[in-house]
């Protein structure tokens, strides 16, 4: 399977995913990330992170972090302690 490279943009002050961009291509998404770097550059509350799996499935579960709301990680902490 054909690695798959994933283009995410967390809001650490939102907690949440602020957007999720896939590309085929490798150079596609390295312009993609770089472009985007620059753009938010200074931005303290955005993460912009480029990983790569064989689907968005794998990153969901290397990745969880991104893809869990803040209120769900709360009531998850709170529920473990």
């Amino acid at each position: 399977m054909p690695l798959i490279h994933f283009l995410l943009v967390y809001d650490h002050a939102a907690g949440h995913l602020r957007s999720q961009r896939e590309f085929q291509n490798a150079n596609q998404a390295a312009a993609a990330y770089a472009d985007l770097e620059q753009v938010h550059r200074g931005e303290r509350d955005l993460e912009i992170v480029l990983v790569g799996a064989d689907s968005l499935e794998t990153i969901k579960q290397t990745h969880a972090n991104y893809f869990q709301d803040v209120s769900e990680a709360v009531s998850l902490s709170t529920a473990v302690g």
